[in-house]
Protein backbone atom coordinates (compact mmCIF):
# COMPACT_ATOMS: atom_id res chain seq x y z
CA UNK A 1 0.00 0.00 0.00
CA UNK A 2 1.25 3.47 -0.85
CA UNK A 3 2.35 5.79 1.92
CA UNK A 4 -0.42 8.03 3.19
CA UNK A 5 -0.31 11.62 1.94
CA UNK A 6 -0.54 14.06 4.82
CA UNK A 7 -2.17 17.34 3.82
CA UNK A 8 -2.41 20.79 5.38
CA UNK A 9 -5.34 22.99 4.33
CA UNK A 10 -4.71 26.75 4.37
CA UNK A 11 -7.90 28.72 3.67
CA UNK A 12 -9.54 31.57 5.56
CA UNK A 13 -13.03 30.08 5.11
CA UNK A 14 -13.88 27.41 7.70
CA UNK A 15 -16.69 26.01 5.54
CA UNK A 16 -14.28 25.46 2.65
CA UNK A 17 -11.77 23.71 4.90
CA UNK A 18 -14.52 21.51 6.34
CA UNK A 19 -15.70 20.48 2.89
CA UNK A 20 -12.19 19.66 1.72
CA UNK A 21 -11.44 17.70 4.89
CA UNK A 22 -14.59 15.58 4.43
CA UNK A 23 -13.66 14.92 0.81
CA UNK A 24 -10.00 14.08 1.40
CA UNK A 25 -10.42 12.04 4.58
CA UNK A 26 -12.85 9.80 2.68
CA UNK A 27 -10.00 8.59 0.47
CA UNK A 28 -7.75 5.66 1.32
CA UNK A 29 -4.45 7.46 0.85
CA UNK A 30 -4.98 11.10 1.88
CA UNK A 31 -5.33 12.46 5.40
CA UNK A 32 -5.77 16.09 6.52
CA UNK A 33 -3.34 16.52 9.40
CA UNK A 34 -3.61 20.29 9.88
CA UNK A 35 -5.75 23.31 9.03
CA UNK A 36 -4.87 26.99 9.09
CA UNK A 37 -6.95 30.09 8.45
CA UNK A 38 -3.96 32.39 7.90
CA UNK A 39 -0.38 32.36 6.70
CA UNK A 40 0.93 32.85 10.23
CA UNK A 41 -1.14 29.95 11.55
CA UNK A 42 0.26 27.77 8.76
CA UNK A 43 3.89 28.65 9.61
CA UNK A 44 3.32 27.70 13.24
CA UNK A 45 1.90 24.27 12.37
CA UNK A 46 4.14 23.06 9.57
CA UNK A 47 6.99 21.81 11.77
CA UNK A 48 4.68 19.79 14.00
CA UNK A 49 2.27 18.43 11.38
CA UNK A 50 4.90 17.77 8.68
CA UNK A 51 2.49 17.82 5.72
CA UNK A 52 3.49 16.18 2.45
CA UNK A 53 1.32 18.63 0.51
CA UNK A 54 0.11 22.10 1.51
CA UNK A 55 -3.12 23.15 -0.21
CA UNK A 56 -2.84 26.94 -0.21
CA UNK A 57 -5.65 29.37 -0.98
CA UNK A 58 -3.99 31.97 -3.21
CA UNK A 59 -6.49 34.67 -2.22
CA UNK A 60 -5.69 34.22 1.46
CA UNK A 61 -6.10 37.77 2.79
CA UNK A 62 -5.73 39.20 -0.70
CA UNK A 63 -2.65 37.67 -2.33
CA UNK A 64 -1.01 36.48 0.87
CA UNK A 65 -1.17 32.92 -0.42
CA UNK A 66 1.59 33.82 -2.87
CA UNK A 67 3.66 35.48 -0.14
CA UNK A 68 3.09 32.53 2.19
CA UNK A 69 4.14 30.05 -0.48
CA UNK A 70 7.35 31.95 -1.18
CA UNK A 71 8.18 32.04 2.54
CA UNK A 72 7.45 28.34 3.01
CA UNK A 73 9.60 27.35 0.01
CA UNK A 74 12.44 29.61 1.20
CA UNK A 75 12.44 27.70 4.49
CA UNK A 76 12.10 24.27 2.91
CA UNK A 77 13.05 23.79 -0.74
CA UNK A 78 11.35 20.38 -0.72
CA UNK A 79 7.96 21.70 0.45
CA UNK A 80 5.14 20.89 -1.98
CA UNK A 81 2.42 23.51 -2.38
CA UNK A 82 -0.77 23.24 -4.42
CA UNK A 83 -2.32 26.64 -5.08
CA UNK A 84 -6.10 26.81 -4.91
CA UNK A 85 -8.27 29.75 -5.94
CA UNK A 86 -11.58 30.80 -7.46
CA UNK A 87 -9.55 32.98 -9.84
CA UNK A 88 -8.67 31.46 -13.20
CA UNK A 89 -6.66 34.34 -14.66
CA UNK A 90 -3.25 33.05 -15.83
CA UNK A 91 -1.56 35.91 -13.95
CA UNK A 92 -2.42 34.28 -10.63
CA UNK A 93 -1.06 30.96 -11.85
CA UNK A 94 2.24 32.40 -12.99
CA UNK A 95 2.81 34.34 -9.75
CA UNK A 96 2.03 31.24 -7.69
CA UNK A 97 4.38 29.07 -9.74
CA UNK A 98 7.11 31.72 -9.49
CA UNK A 99 6.67 31.60 -5.72
CA UNK A 100 7.49 27.90 -5.83
CA UNK A 101 4.14 26.13 -5.96
CA UNK A 102 4.00 22.85 -7.90
CA UNK A 103 0.38 23.18 -8.92
CA UNK A 104 -2.69 25.33 -9.36
CA UNK A 105 -6.31 24.29 -9.16
CA UNK A 106 -9.52 26.26 -9.54
CA UNK A 107 -12.08 25.90 -6.74
CA UNK A 108 -14.62 25.35 -9.49
CA UNK A 109 -12.98 22.07 -10.46
CA UNK A 110 -14.63 18.73 -9.75
CA UNK A 111 -13.84 17.20 -6.33
CA UNK A 112 -12.01 14.28 -7.94
CA UNK A 113 -9.63 16.74 -9.59
CA UNK A 114 -8.47 18.04 -6.19
CA UNK A 115 -7.65 14.49 -5.13
CA UNK A 116 -5.80 13.86 -8.39
CA UNK A 117 -3.90 17.16 -8.09
CA UNK A 118 -2.75 16.35 -4.54
CA UNK A 119 -1.48 12.95 -5.63
CA UNK A 120 0.39 14.48 -8.56
CA UNK A 121 1.99 17.24 -6.47
CA UNK A 122 2.94 14.72 -3.78
CA UNK A 123 4.95 12.86 -6.42
CA UNK A 124 6.74 16.08 -7.33
CA UNK A 125 4.86 16.53 -10.57
CA UNK A 126 3.49 19.87 -11.71
CA UNK A 127 -0.29 20.07 -11.98
CA UNK A 128 -2.29 22.89 -13.53
CA UNK A 129 -6.07 22.98 -13.79
CA UNK A 130 -7.10 21.94 -17.32
CA UNK A 131 -9.27 25.00 -17.95
CA UNK A 132 -6.54 27.36 -16.72
CA UNK A 133 -3.81 25.64 -18.73
CA UNK A 134 -5.97 26.01 -21.84
CA UNK A 135 -6.30 29.75 -21.19
CA UNK A 136 -2.54 30.02 -20.72
CA UNK A 137 -1.88 28.14 -23.95
CA UNK A 138 -4.38 30.31 -25.84
CA UNK A 139 -2.68 33.47 -24.57
CA UNK A 140 0.69 32.17 -25.71
CA UNK A 141 -0.72 31.18 -29.11
CA UNK A 142 -2.30 34.60 -29.64
CA UNK A 143 0.78 36.40 -28.36
CA UNK A 144 -1.30 38.01 -25.64
CA UNK A 145 -0.07 38.77 -22.17
CA UNK A 146 -1.85 40.39 -19.29
CA UNK A 147 -0.39 43.84 -18.55
CA UNK A 148 -0.45 42.79 -14.91
CA UNK A 149 2.44 40.42 -15.50
CA UNK A 150 4.94 43.24 -15.87
CA UNK A 151 4.52 43.81 -12.13
CA UNK A 152 6.82 42.15 -9.61
CA UNK A 153 5.25 39.66 -7.18
CA UNK A 154 5.15 42.24 -4.38
CA UNK A 155 3.78 44.91 -6.73
CA UNK A 156 1.10 42.45 -7.81
CA UNK A 157 0.11 41.91 -4.17
CA UNK A 158 -0.11 45.65 -3.55
CA UNK A 159 -2.00 46.13 -6.82
CA UNK A 160 -4.73 43.67 -5.81
CA UNK A 161 -5.25 45.37 -2.45
CA UNK A 162 -5.36 48.81 -4.05
CA UNK A 163 -7.85 47.54 -6.62
CA UNK A 164 -10.03 46.31 -3.76
CA UNK A 165 -10.05 49.82 -2.31
CA UNK A 166 -7.65 49.43 0.62
CA UNK A 167 -5.62 52.42 1.72
CA UNK A 168 -1.83 52.63 1.76
CA UNK A 169 -1.79 52.31 5.55
CA UNK A 170 -4.10 49.28 5.51
CA UNK A 171 -1.91 47.53 2.92
CA UNK A 172 1.23 48.35 4.89
CA UNK A 173 -0.25 46.71 7.98
CA UNK A 174 -1.49 43.68 6.04
CA UNK A 175 1.84 43.03 4.29
CA UNK A 176 3.94 44.07 7.29
CA UNK A 177 5.84 46.77 5.38
CA UNK A 178 6.08 50.52 5.82
CA UNK A 179 3.55 52.93 4.26
CA UNK A 180 6.49 54.55 2.45
CA UNK A 181 7.34 51.22 0.81
CA UNK A 182 3.71 50.76 -0.23
CA UNK A 183 3.79 54.29 -1.66
CA UNK A 184 6.85 53.39 -3.71
CA UNK A 185 5.14 50.28 -5.03
CA UNK A 186 2.05 52.35 -5.85
CA UNK A 187 4.14 54.80 -7.86
CA UNK A 188 5.82 51.97 -9.78
CA UNK A 189 2.49 50.25 -10.43
CA UNK A 190 0.96 53.43 -11.84
CA UNK A 191 3.99 53.95 -14.08
CA UNK A 192 4.03 50.39 -15.39
CA UNK A 193 0.28 50.19 -16.02
CA UNK A 194 -0.02 53.80 -17.21
CA UNK A 195 -2.86 54.70 -14.84
CA UNK A 196 -3.52 57.85 -12.87
CA UNK A 197 -5.57 56.72 -9.90
CA UNK A 198 -6.93 53.87 -7.80
CA UNK A 199 -10.20 53.71 -9.75
CA UNK A 200 -8.31 52.89 -12.94
CA UNK A 201 -6.40 50.15 -11.12
CA UNK A 202 -9.72 48.65 -10.01
CA UNK A 203 -11.01 48.77 -13.58
CA UNK A 204 -7.97 46.85 -14.85
CA UNK A 205 -8.34 44.23 -12.10
CA UNK A 206 -12.04 43.72 -12.88
CA UNK A 207 -11.41 43.57 -16.62
CA UNK A 208 -8.90 40.77 -16.15
CA UNK A 209 -11.09 38.89 -13.68
CA UNK A 210 -8.67 39.38 -10.80
CA UNK A 211 -11.31 40.76 -8.45
CA UNK A 212 -15.09 40.89 -8.37
CA UNK A 213 -17.14 43.96 -7.44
Amino acid sequence: MNKRINVMLVDDHAVVRFGFRMLLDATDDIKVVAEAESAEAAYLQIAASKPDVIVMDISLGGTMGVEATKRIISRDKLAKVLGLSSHEDPSYVRYMLKAGALGYLSKRSAPDELIHAIRQVNEGRMYIDTHVSQRMALEEFNGEKSPIEILSEREFGVFIQLAKGLSVNQIAEMLNISPRTVGTHLYNIKQKLAVANQAELTLIAVRHGLIEL
